[in-house]
């Protein structure tokens, strides 16, 4: 029974890992407002090396509708500007020499459901993962009864895992109903 216990404790683990991951994924979809997370992905060559923008310069949102980006270097203006040219933010950049502000445009109803769709879709592959957790999880517990588990305990130790699940995609589709109350607030 202890075997159980730490199958379902790492199971656990590897969903809240699955659900800050979520988290991650969603505080990129922009809700309208500025936010320093829309740029976390954002990669900027310094010195030969791919960096995140963090590392090159300070992030912040001076109001709600703008992003400020004064690199720590100043030469490095040019690389951060373009890189966020060349990414699929659809953000324009505009630079005064020492730093880069970001607009942020108002959401039309049609983008907001789009970035709905796209919410959507990290959902599912949020709650994709988790199930995929409960199978690896209950294959592995079900490989205990040759060591000399029961198979009453191993039965009980996947409802368990059945009913862990069932917590985890009932806490996505909680998070999924919040950004997407977000998004569509105007």
């Amino acid at each position: 029974m202890e075997e159980i216990e730490l199958y379902l404790e790492d199971a656990r683990d590897t969903m809240d890992r699955a659900l800050k991951h979520l988290s991650i994924e969603l505080g990129k979809i922009r809700a309208g407002k500025a936010s320093t997370q829309m740029l976390d992905g954002l990669q900027i060559e310094y010195y030969g090396v791919m960096s995140p923008l963090n590392n090159v310069a300070s992030v912040t949102t001076p109001d709600a509708r703008t992003i400020a980006i004064k690199p720590f270097e100043r030469k490095m203006i040019g690389d951060i500007e373009k890189a966020i040219r060349n990414s699929n933010l659809g953000l324009s950049p505009t630079n005064d020499g020492d730093v880069i502000r970001l607009n942020i445009p108002p959401l039309t109803e049609e983008r907001r459901r789009e970035l709905v769709k796209k919410a959507k879709q990290e959902i599912e592959v949020a709650k994709v993962n988790v199930r995929n957790i409960r199978k690896d999880t209950n294959e592995g517990i079900r490989k205990l009864t040759k060591d000399g588990v029961s198979e009453d305990d191993v039965k009980r130790g996947e409802e368990r895992v059945q009913k862990l699940t069932d917590s985890f995609v009932a806490k996505i589709d909680d998070i999924f109903a919040a950004k997407e109350q977000d998004i569509m607030s105007v």
